[in-house]
């Protein structure tokens, strides 16, 4: 076996969970920084502004998810890129005023509230863009990546991402809360959808069946959005790193005033359990998904809490 051999194989060995997401965030935050080599001005200053610092988990994803299925951290690192460009101009342009109006993101301004509006939809719109550039490039035959195209674009738009918060924004003025079927279908745009595009980013670069992958995603996404509508109730604003209580303050229905808090919990561990199952194609080597399935209900915040992930990584090979 030759050392480039011995290297990949090293490389598609699995990696805890914390090791694995600080990695997957590193090298997409690259990818969109890479992208924007050489560009000045404001707009491309806000695009990076609004990448850095954030956890990866749909970037993790995409890398862990090719890992299962062969493919090397360098050739799905355009599509981890991708992922998070693209979920960057969603916070962007969610954050806004004709939006959710949030002023706090990771502890942070928001990039309408440290520059303005326009540059704040400038930034978003170029950072969609530059997802679409990024994926585009991803190491895999033509098919797969028209594949990943179309997939990103599809859940990214109205049959996904943008069609849950057009959902989110109407509940706003509704004449009446939404149901569970109703949150849950909303839940399933806004959250699922760029979930599942990243999980089964590895069995379509492969060529796979991405089953499996779809079926955790989906668990995982809606388990996420309970985790969040909790921690809405039970976190620390400087500790989760924006503001709480917004929801319950306009009246809006979430998981936990449909469910109640104890029943949410149970319900998002049921579902992280469903998660973990789907997995069991995989074997022991899909651990360090199932170890950040626990993490998503477990977390206290998003920030770097390397206690509470190493806790979930245990001593596994």
């Amino acid at each position: 076996m030759t050392g480039f051999e011995i290297s990949f194989q090293d490389e598609l060995k699995r990696k805890p969970f914390a090791e694995a997401l600080s990695q997957a965030a590193d090298l997409a935050t690259g990818q969109v920084l890479h992208g924007l080599d050489g560009l000045d001005g404001t707009v491309a200053d806000a695009m990076r502004y609004a990448v850095v610092g954030g956890k990866g988990l749909r970037a993790f994803l995409a890398i862990e998810s090719a890992r299962l299925h062969g493919i090397s951290a360098a050739q799905a690192a355009p599509a981890a890129g991708a992922i998070e460009a693209l979920h960057g101009y969603s916070l962007v342009h969610d954050d806004m005023p004709c939006m959710d109006d949030d002023a706090l993101r990771r502890g942070q301004p928001t990039v309408h509230a440290k520059w303005n509006e326009a540059i704040a939809v400038l930034a978003g719109d170029a950072l969609q863009s530059l997802a679409f550039e990024l994926v585009a490039r991803a190491g895999c035959s033509d098919a797969a990546r028209v594949a990943l195209v179309s997939g990103l674009a599809q859940a990214a738009g109205v049959r996904g991402m943008v069609g849950g918060q057009a959902m989110d924004i109407a509940a706003e003025t509704a004449a009446s809360p939404l149901n569970l079927a109703q949150i849950t279908e909303l839940q399933g745009g806004k959250t699922g959808a760029l979930i599942g595009w990243a999980a089964t980013v590895g069995p379509v670069m492969a060529g796979d069946d991405p089953a499996p992958l779809r079926n955790y995603a989906q668990n995982l996404g809606l388990a996420f959005q309970i985790a969040d509508d909790i921690l809405d109730i039970e976190g620390d604003a400087a500790t989760v790193g924006k503001a709480l209580g917004k929801d319950a303050d306009a009246g809006k229905a979430t998981f936990v005033s449909l469910l109640g808090l104890e029943s949410a919990k149970q319900q998002a561990h049921e579902l992280i359990c469903t998660a973990c199952d789907a997995l069991d194609v995989y074997g022991t080597d899909a651990d360090t998904l199932r170890d950040a399935a626990r993490f998503v209900i477990a977390r206290k915040s998003w920030s770097d809490d390397r206690q509470t992930q190493n806790a979930l990584v245990g001593p596994r090979g």
